[in-house]
């Protein structure tokens, strides 16, 4: 029985472990995710093993059991409906991300599922409907949906999955308080919470809308592309023309496959913030960032009592997840760690949470402050999100005496004046911050985290407040309930508007410089096209005029031959004659250097047409690199136009073969031979009474004269045949070479066409946030809160001028009686904005 108890403890539940997983695959782990998945475990009585490695799976513990070993444990008759568990957590948020997709792909491969089970699995539940509408209620669907992957399932883990699905959706109330009912507390507060609330809903209808005009501008976008190429591929005409379509057509399909990659990962960021804004839309969301060990968990605890475990002496890189608290609609959002040695993957992570964001508190410590923490500020300014800096004044308060001595007078580790004072490392921060954050618009807060957190420790329960006050937590704590109260609805506004533009703006950025390169690819071809067109008739000119100099040398060499051979042959008889001529041109390889003769100057022609557009396709390739230089997409750029510079130098050259040129051979030049016997010897009757000397100088003569003179003509017809075919060789190329290049003209100027319309629908979109953003600031700067429609924001705003992330610029229809002042507008909003109306003609 003892051993019976041994084995059922040592068991580990893989599908739970699985599902554990799948908790944390979307990079976030909720402080009640962890509770409800706890509490999970006490209900199908999960053995010590299986609870020990649920633990280190939620903190990311480098021992942890992968997926890929989890996976390969569960039995075959397990599977479907572990896969059915997975799924359901996957979509409890009513989402099921790119990273919780990749993870059941991964784990439906590794059971060796068809491809594109997950897929149909997930269309059979109706889990791809498009992303709901405000206004629809769709948190019961959220539920159905996760609840319709375990249809059917009967085992222990599922019946508890759908007891406690709404815990892990997070329809339960979350937590009854926190200790410091800071922010939380008020009429103003509540009144703040409300007006949230209505501006969030209204705000989301138009990013909901100009971010799904940002996908259809995309996806018309690759389709158009890939209709422009299969029109010039089913292209028409004569023979000729088809084939140079068709390579055209291959030409600019390794182009829409570099583009159509693109836009895919385009489409998905966007889709991506879409996701972002939806999960932000009920809560105001605060998010702790800043390098590893600056004391963002420590903050996340003081602020929330919640994670003490996590804080303490040796613990390195506890945070390996977003940890996100909610309380009532206040998100608090502890990050990984930025800049740590092999932490890239924990920077992804962070960066996953910022488009959710209403502020960002940025953690930096007063022992190290480096310029390279200050680089990821740029990001937060790409996406324009509000900052607050916290600096955190580090000194060892675990030493009894020095506690003794900071609490005598708290206020001098804050000084700013003096050696040790803060201004000097204030100043630095100001100075790296600006120059990655484009202004010194935010506020830096020093507080001493340590203090805050003995506060909260039971050994130092008698001088809890004054370790708090001492902490100077407290102005911390008021510039977030500022940031709520007084600016929560313009911070939501910036959220769901304001920043939304970033989301159109990427793709909008990566639009139109793709189209700027294609248009200068365009022009440059056309350009070249006429250089080209001369540089190859030089070419074959050159080639034409070495050819017929060759061909004059060959047959000056057999004319040179042909007094030795009349002085051989003077008296044979015809066959010997005929004989010896051959044997004469055999040797002085008259036939061999003819074709050579053809050969080389075909492939010299050949070579100075490939280099020609070699030295082309290298200017186009080195105008992508050059203009795309300073986008994320270069490398893939790159790669097309290397292709493109191939292609290009292999172009459409017509094969040596089709030269056809017939140079005089021997057979000819033997029957030549022939002619000049049959004449000799007829003169032999003739002349048989004359002496041998006589003979011979005379038929020598007669040899060489009629050698000549045959040998002339022959030359002569060789070199017409010459001129007529290589010209009409290099017409050909020339022709081929022209209709390429105005077929890829064409080709590329359809791609410029489709980019500049994409980009036109998206700067439009853009341009629509914008004003509705513009809108909303209006409303702010003059303390109005009227819905926000077209109607309204059509007899408002004028026009907007954005630079985003760094300036606006608002022209209203009248003049705007602001009841803030343009400094605190800059302040509040961290970006510069400026306003003027236009002025009605007299």
């Amino acid at each position: 029985m003892s051993d019976l108890i041994s084995k059922t403890t040592e068991h580990l539940d893989y599908p739970f472990l699985l599902v554990t997983h799948m908790v944390c695959a979307d990079q976030q782990i909720h402080s009640e995710e962890s509770k409800a998945l706890r509490e999970l475990a006490l209900q199908i009585s999960a053995s010590q093993r299986t609870l020990a490695e649920m633990e280190k799976i939620l903190a990311q513990d480098e021992n942890q059991l992968s997926v890929e070993d989890l996976a390969r444990k569960v039995s075959p008759g397990q599977q479907s409906e572990a896969m059915s568990q997975m799924l359901a957590i996957a979509y409890v948020d009513g989402f099921c991300s790119a990273l919780e997709r990749q993870m059941a792909e991964q784990v439906a491969g590794i059971w060796n599922w068809p491809t594109g089970e997950v897929q149909r699995q997930l269309a059979e539940v109706g889990a791809f409907s498009d992303t709901r509408f405000i206004g629809e209620d769709n948190q019961q669907e959220k539920l159905s949906i996760g609840a319709r992957f375990l249809k059917g399932a009967d085992s222990l883990l599922s019946r508890a999955l759908v007891d406690n699905v709404a815990k892990l959706t997070g329809s339960e109330q979350k937590v009854e308080q926190i200790r410091r009912e800071i922010l939380l507390t008020g009429p103003e507060y509540d009144e703040a919470i409300r007006q949230c609330a209505v501006i969030a809903d209204e705000d989301y209808k138009f990013a909901e809308l100009a971010l799904k005009r940002a996908l259809l501008a995309l996806s018309n976008l690759g389709k158009n592309i890939q209709l422009a190429i299969e029109d010039i591929k089913h292209k028409t005409g004569g023979k000729g023309q088809a084939t140079t379509a068709k390579e055209v057509a291959k030409q600019l399909e390794d182009t829409r496959n570099s583009l159509s990659a693109e836009i895919i990962k385009e489409m998905e960021s966007v889709r991506e913030a879409l996701r972002a804004k939806e999960r932000a839309l009920n809560h105001f969301s605060i998010t702790f960032m800043g390098r590893t060990k600056a004391g963002k968990s420590t903050l996340h605890a003081i602020v929330t009592d919640d994670g003490w475990d996590a804080i303490g002496v040796g613990k390195q890189r506890t945070t390996r997840f977003n940890r996100v608290y909610e309380w009532k609609n206040i998100r608090i959002i502890d990050t990984p760690g930025i800049g740590a040695p092999g932490g890239q993957s924990d920077e992804e992570i962070a960066k996953s949470i910022i488009d959710e964001s209403d502020v960002i508190c940025y953690v930096v410590t007063n022992d190290s402050i480096q310029e390279s923490e200050f680089r990821f500020l740029q990001l937060l300014k790409e996406k324009a999100k509000p900052l607050i800096i916290l600096l955190n004044v580090k000194n060892n308060l675990r030493d009894s005496r020095r506690l003794e001595h900071f609490l005598k007078n708290p206020d001098k580790v804050f000084d700013m004046e003096g050696q040790s004072g803060l201004g000097g490392h204030i100043e630095r921060i100001r100075r790296y911050a600006q120059e990655h954050y484009a202004n010194d618009y935010f506020k830096i807060v020093p507080v001493m985290l340590l203090a805050a957190q003995l506060s909260r420790e039971p050994e130092h329960e008698k001088k809890k407040e004054e370790l708090f006050n001492a902490s100077r937590m407290q102005d911390f704590l008021d510039s977030i309930r500022e940031s709520l109260v007084n600016h929560g609805a313009i911070r939501r506004s910036q959220t769901l508007l304001g920043s939304t533009v970033g989301a159109i703006d990427n793709p909008y950025q990566w639009v139109n410089q793709q189209a700027l390169v294609y248009e200068k690819l365009t022009e440059t071809l056309k350009n070249k096209r006429q250089t080209v067109k001369k540089q190859i008739q030089t070419a074959g000119r050159d080639s034409r005029e070495s050819l017929q100099q060759q061909i004059v040398s060959i047959f000056q060499d057999a004319i040179n031959a042909i007094p030795s051979f009349a002085e051989a042959y003077w008296e044979s008889k015809e066959n010997q004659m005929k004989s010896g001529w051959e044997q004469k041109l055999k040797s002085i390889r008259f036939e061999e250097r003819l074709k050579a003769a053809f050969q080389e100057n075909g492939e010299k022609f050949n070579k100075e047409v490939q280099e020609v557009l070699e030295e082309v396709g290298n200017e186009l390739k080195l105008i992508a690199q050059l203009e795309g230089g300073n986008f994320q997409f270069v490398e893939q750029d790159s790669k097309t136009f290397n292709k493109l510079a191939f292609k290009i130098g292999s172009i459409l050259l017509i094969p040596l073969a089709g030269l056809a040129l017939t140079p005089l051979g021997l057979p000819a030049l033997a029957a030549t031979a022939i002619v000049m016997v049959s004449g000799l010897m007829i003169n032999w009757l003739a002349d048989r009474f004359k002496s041998k000397d006589q003979k011979r100088g005379e038929a020598v003569k007669n040899i060489s004269i009629s050698l000549n003179e045959q040998l002339s003509k022959h030359k002569q017809a060789t070199l017409r045949d010459a001129e007529a075919n290589f010209s009409k060789f290099c017409d050909s190329v020339a022709v081929n070479i022209e209709a390429y290049f105005e077929e890829l003209i064409k080709g590329l100027d359809e791609l410029a066409t489709q980019l500049e319309e994409a980009k036109k629908k998206l700067s439009g979109t853009a341009n629509y946030l914008n004003r509705a953003y513009a809108k909303r600031i209006i409303d702010w700067c003059v303390e109005e809160n009227e819905p926000l429609t077209d109607e309204r924001i059509a007899e408002t705003i004028a026009k907007v001028h954005r630079d985003f992330g760094r300036n606006m610029k608002i022209v209203t229809k009248s003049k705007v009686q602001r009841l803030k002042s343009l400094e605190d507008i800059k302040h509040i909003l961290q970006e510069d904005i400026s306003f003027s109306y236009l002025k009605s003609p007299k």
